[in-house]
């Protein structure tokens, strides 16, 4: 059973192979899903990223930081779909003073873009491409646990707490046009964005003591279960479910924390 046949999705924050869109993506693509993605910064390589997946996707450059790009997102989705059930939110970004330990220290300039890109983003995005989103479309946002504080993630930890309220006032201002908000908060996994929660821990201890601490373990190598939970959460099998956090963690956040 192909859960998404028929339905066209936008994967935003393709990076590298490693990356969590690039798992979400061929997920979707292999449910039968049309993927369109965006990517920011080296291009190129993200379009031989792209070209990886099951099946070549177009790349759309998109900084979300850039009005410009953002008001244009919708037209430029167009030339390839000309409607979408799904988006997913894989973008996070917090410049390295923000980061590591100086929480008491860093200055409004790189809070401000940690929460520009990690946060904003998510209503940003979701604005930018809002016309081309019919009832029982579904917004997804990956994220990270943020009811703990986590040693040197700092200011992205706040992000990702400002992420969760903010896909709570999506699914309560979108939920009127049929439109579902959720986010995946999974465990540990090794990417690139991974590499900022191990400012101040050792990464590959950290993701040891995570499985430990996991009641079903957790493989820090393997972005399968996440990708079949946002597509889960894109398909029509949960239609009454939005402003949620789905832990795909092994339950360790119900257990407590390594």
């Amino acid at each position: 059973m192909r859960l998404l046949d028929g339905k066209n999705v936008l994967v935003s924050g393709l990076l590298t192979e490693s990356s969590i869109a690039f798992h979400v993506a061929r997920a979707a693509q292999e449910h039968g899903a049309t993927v369109v993605t965006t990517g920011y910064g080296r291009l190129s390589l993200v379009r031989r990223v792209a070209n990886r997946l099951p099946r070549p996707v177009p790349v759309i450059e998109l900084d979300v930081t850039d009005e410009t790009q953002l008001a244009g997102l919708a037209g430029a989705v167009r030339e390839h779909v000309a409607e979408l059930h799904g988006v997913v939110h894989s973008i996070a970004y917090a410049p390295s003073a923000a980061l590591g330990g100086g929480f008491l220290t860093t200055g409004w300039t790189d809070v401000a873009a940690a929460l520009q890109v990690s946060t904003h983003s998510l209503v940003s995005l979701t604005g930018a491409v809002r016309d081309l989103l019919n009832p029982g479309a579904a917004v997804v946002g990956l994220d990270f646990d943020a009811t703990v504080a986590w040693p040197g993630y700092d200011w992205m930890g706040v992000a990702k707490a400002g992420l969760e309220s903010a896909a709570r006032y999506l699914a309560l201002y979108l939920g009127d046009a049929g439109i579902r908000t959720n986010l995946v908060a999974a465990g540990p996994l090794h990417t690139v964005a991974a590499n900022s929660i191990g400012r101040a821990r050792d990464n590959e201890d950290f993701g040891q003591r995570w499985s430990e601490r996991a009641p079903l373990g957790w493989n820090t190598k393997d972005p399968e279960p996440v990708a079949r939970t946002c597509v889960a959460l894109l398909s029509d099998l949960m239609p009454a479910t939005t402003g949620q956090i789905v832990h795909v963690d092994g339950g360790a956040h119900a257990v407590g924390h390594p």
